[in-house]
């Protein structure tokens, strides 16, 4: 059963943290594009990473390159759920793969019936946001879903007002696996802290390998703890002694 985090619970130098973006470390915006890290909570992530020796990742759903611009470059950031990752002091984008061009057309389409949506191309991944229009949350999800029928390989996950569509690779749980493996997050427990249905798959892998997950909001989830909002984030890292 999910419970309130306790006051008492702190950050530990021997952990890895992992945090999401958006919801998590900045407040939800109806447009995507404004959604930004305040400078007071980029200042603890930097102070953050370098407590645990640099086993501190952002895993988002967000494009890698967009992900970048929004995060301090001194930390691992991993977008595109994971497929694509950028370590401490790089500037470098990865190159990316891209959607099918008649699946990122049909989904024009589909979001040009739909007023008030908006499609965001992030290479092997694509978002349809309906936070300005929730009214079409359900046709977002069920055009997406005829879409994808037509392809092998691909899947469409919900979220809070977004629908998306990945490659079944594209895998918080399996990301943060592998980022255990390197030599900076080898051997200590991991700390996985996210606020949607995309980042229950690292919730549920980092308490599997012995870790903590912990799930900000509302809405069901796997996470042992749970925290109100954003700010209880920012004071969570404060305790990182």
């Amino acid at each position: 059963m999910t419970q309130a985090l306790s006051p008492r619970f702190s950050l530990a130098r021997d952990m890895a943290l992992f945090l999401d973006f958006d919801g998590t470390l900045a407040p939800l915006q109806d447009n995507p594009d404004s959604v930004f890290m305040p400078y007071a909570a980029a200042i603890l992530i930097r102070n953050s990473a370098r407590k645990l020796k640099g086993a501190l990742a952002v895993i988002s759903g967000r494009d890698i390159e967009d992900l970048n611009r929004r995060t301090p470059d001194n930390i691992w950031r991993m977008g595109n759920h994971g497929l694509y990752a950028m370590p401490p002091g790089s500037r470098i984008i990865p190159a990316k793969a891209e959607l099918p061009a008649p699946m990122i057309g049909d989904m024009k389409k589909l979001v040009k019936s739909l007023p008030g949506t908006r499609l965001e191309e992030k290479g092997p991944t694509a978002a349809l946001h309906y936070r300005a229009a929730p009214q079409h949350g359900p046709a977002c999800i069920s055009g997406l879903e005829v879409i994808v029928a037509d392809y092998e390989g691909y899947k469409v996950q919900t979220g809070n007002n977004i629908c998306e569509v990945k490659l079944f690779a594209a895998d918080k749980g399996e990301a943060l696996a592998r980022q255990m493996q390197r030599s900076a997050f080898s051997g200590r427990r991991p700390v996985m802290i996210g606020d949607d249905t995309t980042d229950e798959d690292a919730i549920a892998r980092a308490q599997k390998l012995g870790g903590t997950g912990i799930k900000v909001g509302q809405g069901k989830t796997c996470a042992q703890y749970r925290v109100e909002k954003v700010g209880d984030v920012y004071k969570l890292l404060e305790t990182l002694s």
